[in-house]
């Protein structure tokens, strides 16, 4: 029994420290959240008094019951659409073997290594041409493409590891294309597919530059740019900003909680190889 606690303490001391690089920071801005407001905070330091009502002062100082909309219709607009079009198209390129396949994929991969902001300028300046600049679709539409390269590679590299037994059998049996996408390969996908949504979701939740850049309209923005309300050019309401951070958090923790199960099978089955 020694021998064996002996052998896993380094990876239980490994993993230990990992959890407690994670939480710290957490912690660190929790403690902050709860301080009086004319206080600057300095690390941990939790109060005997503390002021929970700074979570409803930065709730309605940000405005962030119109954002939480905001961000919520554009999840709802964004990741579903671009889950759909990325399997569709990594199904097209592994298993139906479409033309150019190929060609498609090396240059969606290569436009992996593009800096995000050097496309937002071109972005702004083509949906001004398309009479979309300042509307949802606006920001919508750009997100669902901006998606498509990771998402496809993601896919693809799953689509890659199923047996092409499966697809062989089922033409056999009389299936057509569509049929045994719906009925055969994306249910085996789940894993692969859930996960994805959740890295989309986090990455579309979290967006700041592109709202700030193609909506006029603050109240259009993402729960993400009210954290700027706590600056202005006399300071920072540090403690407002660490209650408003954990709010915008929040929402994200809870949807990996629902999610992780997926996230890891996902992983375990090999989801990323290839």
């Amino acid at each position: 029994m020694s021998d064996s606690w002996s052998s896993k303490l380094p990876r239980y001391a490994l993993l230990g420290a990992v959890a407690l690089y994670s939480i710290i920071p957490v912690l660190s801005m929790l403690s902050a959240a709860l301080l009086p407001q004319n206080v600057i905070p300095t690390g941990l330091n939790f109060t005997l008094h503390p002021q929970w009502h700074n979570f409803v002062d930065a709730w309605s100082l940000a405005n962030m019951s119109t954002l939480l909309k905001s961000s919520v219709l554009l999840v709802v607009g964004v990741v579903p659409a671009a889950l759909l079009i990325s399997t569709l198209a990594a199904y097209a390129i592994v298993i139906l073997r479409i033309p150019l396949g190929g060609i498609f994929y090396a240059v969606l991969v290569l436009t992996l290594v593009l800096p995000f902001e050097i496309v937002v300028i071109p972005l702004y300046f083509q949906d001004q041409a398309m009479g979309l600049l300042n509307t949802r679709w606006g920001l919508i539409l750009p997100l669902i493409g901006l998606n498509m390269p990771f998402a496809v590679f993601w896919m693809r590299s799953y689509f890659l590891n199923m047996p092409a037994e499966l697809y062989e059998a089922a033409t056999v049996d009389g299936g057509s294309a569509w049929a045994i996408f719906w009925k055969v390969h994306l249910p085996l996908a789940r894993p692969a597919v859930a996960s994805l949504g959740l890295l989309m979701f986090l990455s579309t939740w979290n967006q700041f530059l592109l709202p700030l850049v193609l909506m006029a309209n603050p109240n259009n923005w993402t729960l993400a740019g009210a954290l700027q309300t706590f600056q202005n050019k006399y300071g920072t309401n540090e403690v407002l900003l660490n209650a408003g951070a954990i709010e915008l958090m929040a929402p994200t923790i809870l949807v990996y909680l629902i999610l992780q199960r997926h996230f890891v099978k996902a992983m375990m089955q090999g989801a990323v190889k290839g």
